[in-house]
């Protein structure tokens, strides 16, 4: 199975740590963050590796080089100006029909190769796995009419909705709807697929799940996988 990694962005949201250091290279406890995903990809037998790689590309591959540390095949496509999200995806040689997808800045106890095979058997075009995501307002939330008449009071609601978790599965058709050198994001390309006539699956999960973007997540990050770390790296 064939699985591309995102790391090409400049994590300035997690300034100063990547001001010379790309975020993909943090540590998660004693691992950089993509070396965590690497061996969970190479556990569930994903044993063909793109990283597409951009800012500070240099750092990424001289660490992980070929792979054969991890028992992966490790190759490399470097953005010559930024893509967003899915634009490197059209530099992309050698694809499988179908290849998994995710950032490289998630720390997850997801089942990859579940979700590659769900794919599989599902016939969309593509599959995005998602998880619930909970927002409380610490307001009163005033709903009115039109006119303005009080209707109700709802005092510091919970919200709950589904949140796009990073990571995806394509088939490889999906690459011709990307023009050459464009920037465009995964959002952008999956609504460009279901727009041409391709349906998009959602994949519910319930388990662990950090996207490291922010100096707050990285913190929960390193909390969690301290606790967690059987979770994302179970032995045996």
């Amino acid at each position: 199975m064939q699985a591309v990694i995102l790391a090409g962005g400049k994590g300035t949201r997690l300034r100063p740590l990547t001001l010379s250091f790309p975020k993909p290279l943090l540590p998660v406890g004693t691992h950089p963050i993509l070396e965590i995903i690497i061996r969970q990809l190479a556990r569930a037998e994903f044993t063909d590796i793109v990283i597409s790689t951009g800012y500070l590309a240099e750092l990424i591959e001289n660490y992980f080089q070929d792979g054969a540390k991890w028992g992966v095949r490790i190759r490399y496509v470097r953005e010559q100006s930024a893509l967003n999200t899915a634009g490197s995806l059209r530099l992309l040689e050698g694809l499988e029909p179908a290849f998994l997808v995710m950032n490289g800045d998630v720390l997850t106890s997801l089942d990859y190769g579940s979700l590659y095979r769900s794919h599989m058997n599902s016939g969309c075009g593509a599959t995005i796995t998602t998880i619930e995501h909970e927002s409380k307002v610490d307001f009163g939330v005033v709903e009115s009419t039109p006119s303005g008449l009080l209707q109700g009071i709802r005092e510091k609601p919970v919200f709950k909705y589904a949140v796009s978790m990073g990571v995806y599965v394509l088939n490889k058709s999906v690459i011709q709807l990307i023009d050459p050198n464009e920037a465009i994001g995964m959002p952008d390309l999956l609504l460009r697929l279901k727009d041409n006539g391709e349906q998009v699956r959602c994949h519910p999960f319930d388990g662990h799940w950090l996207d490291i973007g922010r100096l707050s997540d990285y913190e929960r990050a390193q909390s969690k996988f301290l606790t967690y770390e059987h979770f994302f790296l179970p032995q045996g």
